[in-house]
């Protein structure tokens, strides 16, 4: 009896162990190699005029071995609003996903857009930021 009880254990603890040695869909992900790289993380408008056009694109590319999909784009505020694909992304492809802010409103700004992927480095934080300026906005030398 004991020692058929003590077998039990033993049997539950490697099944329990066993079990819990499944590897995760993130630890998959980063074992195939699934990243989702952008050209930029930050854009910077600098100086934009009221109301005019507000949109920038970020591109991505996948740099893993097995196709990315984009679950879902967040922004953190109405006044940004975001479009992107849809379909799977083959590794080495590149896309876009558009952000467009409202610059109805004179001042400085800065949003973030947070976007959800299968990528391994999934959620990657983009963020637009610059100063809308009524009338003309004065053009930067370099």
């Amino acid at each position: 009896m004991r020692v058929t009880l003590k077998a039990m254990i033993v049997l539950m603890a490697v099944a329990i162990s066993v079990t819990g040695c499944k590897d995760s869909p993130e630890e998959k992900a980063k074992e195939h190699g699934q990243e989702i790289w952008f050209e930029e993380y930050l854009h910077d408008y600098g100086q934009i005029v009221e109301d005019s056009d507000g949109t920038w694109s970020f591109v991505f590319k996948n740099l893993g071995e097995t196709a990315i999909v984009i679950n879902r784009v967040r922004s953190t505020c109405g006044c940004t609003v975001v479009d992107w694909p849809h379909e799977p992304f083959e590794p080495g492809t590149t896309g876009e996903i558009t952000v467009k802010y409202n610059t109805a409103t004179t001042g400085t700004f800065l949003k973030s857009v947070i976007v959800y992927s299968t990528a391994a480095n999934s959620p990657v934080k983009l963020q637009i930021k610059g100063k809308v300026v009524a009338g003309e906005a004065e053009k930067e030398e370099e």
